[in-house]
Protein backbone atom coordinates (compact mmCIF):
# COMPACT_ATOMS: atom_id res chain seq x y z
CA UNK A 1 0.00 0.00 0.00
CA UNK A 2 1.46 3.33 -0.80
CA UNK A 3 1.30 5.60 2.38
CA UNK A 4 -1.57 8.05 0.68
CA UNK A 5 -3.83 4.50 1.09
CA UNK A 6 -2.59 4.35 4.07
CA UNK A 7 -3.22 7.36 5.75
CA UNK A 8 -6.96 6.70 4.16
CA UNK A 9 -7.73 3.48 5.54
CA UNK A 10 -6.32 5.07 8.93
CA UNK A 11 -8.90 7.99 8.64
CA UNK A 12 -11.97 5.70 8.02
CA UNK A 13 -10.77 3.08 10.67
CA UNK A 14 -10.58 6.36 13.01
CA UNK A 15 -14.01 7.00 11.92
CA UNK A 16 -15.52 3.65 12.58
CA UNK A 17 -14.45 3.81 16.22
CA UNK A 18 -15.70 7.30 16.97
CA UNK A 19 -18.87 6.58 15.92
CA UNK A 20 -18.45 3.01 17.46
CA UNK A 21 -17.56 4.73 21.01
CA UNK A 22 -20.93 7.18 20.06
CA UNK A 23 -22.89 4.24 19.51
CA UNK A 24 -21.81 2.51 22.49
CA UNK A 25 -21.87 5.55 24.98
CA UNK A 26 -25.26 6.93 24.17
CA UNK A 27 -26.52 3.06 24.73
CA UNK A 28 -25.03 3.01 28.26
CA UNK A 29 -26.63 6.58 29.18
CA UNK A 30 -30.28 6.06 27.35
CA UNK A 31 -30.44 2.19 27.60
CA UNK A 32 -31.14 2.43 31.24
CA UNK A 33 -33.83 5.73 30.91
CA UNK A 34 -35.48 4.00 28.00
CA UNK A 35 -36.20 0.85 30.13
CA UNK A 36 -37.68 2.54 32.55
CA UNK A 37 -39.91 4.78 30.75
CA UNK A 38 -41.49 1.72 29.21
CA UNK A 39 -45.26 1.51 29.92
CA UNK A 40 -46.40 -1.68 30.95
CA UNK A 41 -48.22 -3.83 28.27
CA UNK A 42 -52.04 -2.76 29.00
CA UNK A 43 -53.68 -5.20 31.60
CA UNK A 44 -57.35 -4.46 30.73
CA UNK A 45 -59.79 -6.41 28.33
CA UNK A 46 -61.25 -3.51 25.75
CA UNK A 47 -65.18 -3.01 26.92
CA UNK A 48 -66.13 -3.86 23.33
CA UNK A 49 -64.70 -7.64 24.08
CA UNK A 50 -66.02 -7.95 27.67
CA UNK A 51 -69.55 -7.09 26.02
CA UNK A 52 -68.78 -9.54 22.94
CA UNK A 53 -68.33 -12.72 25.85
CA UNK A 54 -71.53 -11.73 27.45
CA UNK A 55 -74.83 -14.14 26.49
CA UNK A 56 -76.40 -12.41 23.62
CA UNK A 57 -79.64 -11.54 25.43
CA UNK A 58 -77.64 -9.55 27.78
CA UNK A 59 -74.88 -8.26 25.36
CA UNK A 60 -77.38 -6.79 23.38
CA UNK A 61 -79.02 -5.37 26.77
CA UNK A 62 -76.35 -3.75 28.06
CA UNK A 63 -74.94 -2.33 24.43
CA UNK A 64 -78.50 -0.51 24.63
CA UNK A 65 -77.94 0.72 27.79
CA UNK A 66 -74.97 2.06 27.33
CA UNK A 67 -75.92 3.85 24.43
CA UNK A 68 -78.78 5.57 26.34
CA UNK A 69 -76.64 6.48 28.79
CA UNK A 70 -74.62 8.13 26.16
CA UNK A 71 -76.94 9.94 24.38
CA UNK A 72 -78.47 10.98 28.01
CA UNK A 73 -74.91 12.77 28.69
CA UNK A 74 -74.16 13.75 25.33
CA UNK A 75 -75.68 17.42 25.91
CA UNK A 76 -73.56 17.89 29.20
CA UNK A 77 -70.41 17.56 27.29
CA UNK A 78 -71.39 19.56 24.49
CA UNK A 79 -72.73 22.10 27.27
CA UNK A 80 -68.71 21.95 29.01
CA UNK A 81 -67.21 21.64 25.10
CA UNK A 82 -69.12 25.26 24.58
CA UNK A 83 -68.20 26.77 27.56
CA UNK A 84 -64.82 25.51 27.57
CA UNK A 85 -64.48 27.13 23.86
CA UNK A 86 -65.42 30.31 25.32
CA UNK A 87 -63.49 30.85 27.74
CA UNK A 88 -60.41 30.34 25.18
CA UNK A 89 -62.16 32.78 23.53
CA UNK A 90 -62.23 35.64 26.41
CA UNK A 91 -59.42 34.58 27.36
CA UNK A 92 -57.78 35.64 23.72
CA UNK A 93 -59.70 38.36 23.35
CA UNK A 94 -58.47 42.05 23.73
CA UNK A 95 -59.84 42.77 27.43
CA UNK A 96 -58.56 40.13 29.63
CA UNK A 97 -61.37 39.75 32.26
CA UNK A 98 -60.39 36.78 34.93
CA UNK A 99 -63.38 36.79 36.49
CA UNK A 100 -65.26 35.49 33.44
CA UNK A 101 -62.97 33.30 31.93
CA UNK A 102 -62.98 31.60 35.86
CA UNK A 103 -66.69 31.41 35.62
CA UNK A 104 -66.83 29.77 31.83
CA UNK A 105 -64.03 27.45 33.02
CA UNK A 106 -67.03 26.92 35.91
CA UNK A 107 -69.35 25.71 33.72
CA UNK A 108 -67.18 23.74 31.81
CA UNK A 109 -66.20 21.92 34.54
CA UNK A 110 -69.54 21.86 36.07
CA UNK A 111 -71.10 20.63 33.10
CA UNK A 112 -68.67 17.95 32.75
CA UNK A 113 -68.70 16.46 35.84
CA UNK A 114 -72.87 16.13 35.30
CA UNK A 115 -72.24 14.40 32.10
CA UNK A 116 -69.08 12.00 33.72
CA UNK A 117 -71.87 11.49 36.68
CA UNK A 118 -74.72 10.87 34.15
CA UNK A 119 -72.21 8.02 32.94
CA UNK A 120 -71.77 6.46 35.90
CA UNK A 121 -74.91 6.24 37.84
CA UNK A 122 -76.34 4.56 34.53
CA UNK A 123 -73.32 1.89 34.77
CA UNK A 124 -73.85 1.47 38.06
CA UNK A 125 -78.30 0.98 37.49
CA UNK A 126 -77.08 -1.58 34.80
CA UNK A 127 -74.40 -3.16 36.62
CA UNK A 128 -77.29 -3.46 39.91
CA UNK A 129 -79.18 -5.72 37.41
CA UNK A 130 -76.35 -8.54 36.78
CA UNK A 131 -75.62 -11.51 38.45
CA UNK A 132 -72.21 -11.47 40.85
CA UNK A 133 -69.76 -13.08 37.68
CA UNK A 134 -71.14 -10.56 34.93
CA UNK A 135 -70.99 -7.77 37.51
CA UNK A 136 -66.97 -8.75 38.03
CA UNK A 137 -66.69 -8.57 34.28
CA UNK A 138 -67.99 -5.43 33.42
CA UNK A 139 -67.26 -3.35 36.61
CA UNK A 140 -64.10 -1.73 35.00
CA UNK A 141 -66.52 0.56 32.86
CA UNK A 142 -65.97 2.84 36.02
CA UNK A 143 -62.46 3.26 35.69
CA UNK A 144 -61.45 6.40 34.00
CA UNK A 145 -59.49 5.56 30.80
CA UNK A 146 -59.61 8.99 29.03
CA UNK A 147 -55.98 9.82 29.22
CA UNK A 148 -54.96 5.64 27.75
CA UNK A 149 -57.25 6.48 24.68
CA UNK A 150 -55.87 9.83 23.72
CA UNK A 151 -52.57 8.00 24.34
CA UNK A 152 -53.19 5.45 21.23
CA UNK A 153 -55.09 8.26 19.22
CA UNK A 154 -51.99 10.41 19.14
CA UNK A 155 -53.93 12.96 20.57
CA UNK A 156 -52.00 14.29 23.27
CA UNK A 157 -53.90 17.22 24.75
CA UNK A 158 -57.53 15.88 24.22
CA UNK A 159 -58.13 18.55 21.38
CA UNK A 160 -59.54 18.34 18.20
CA UNK A 161 -58.17 20.23 15.36
CA UNK A 162 -61.44 22.77 15.62
CA UNK A 163 -60.76 23.23 18.99
CA UNK A 164 -63.12 21.52 20.91
CA UNK A 165 -62.42 19.23 23.48
CA UNK A 166 -62.32 15.52 22.60
CA UNK A 167 -62.11 13.86 25.73
CA UNK A 168 -65.83 15.34 26.04
CA UNK A 169 -67.13 14.16 22.52
CA UNK A 170 -64.99 10.69 23.46
CA UNK A 171 -67.39 10.26 26.76
CA UNK A 172 -70.14 11.12 24.88
CA UNK A 173 -70.17 8.48 22.27
CA UNK A 174 -68.73 5.72 23.92
CA UNK A 175 -69.15 6.05 27.52
CA UNK A 176 -66.79 4.76 30.01
CA UNK A 177 -64.39 3.31 27.51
Amino acid sequence: MTPRQLKIALGVSVALNLFAVGALASGAILGPRLAREEAPPPTRVPMLQVVESLPEAQRDTVRQTLRENALAARPDFREARQARVEAVELASGPQFDRAVVTEALARSTAAEMRGRARLEQGALDMLEALPPEQRADLAPILAKTGARHRRHRGDRDGRNRNGGDRRAERSAETPAD
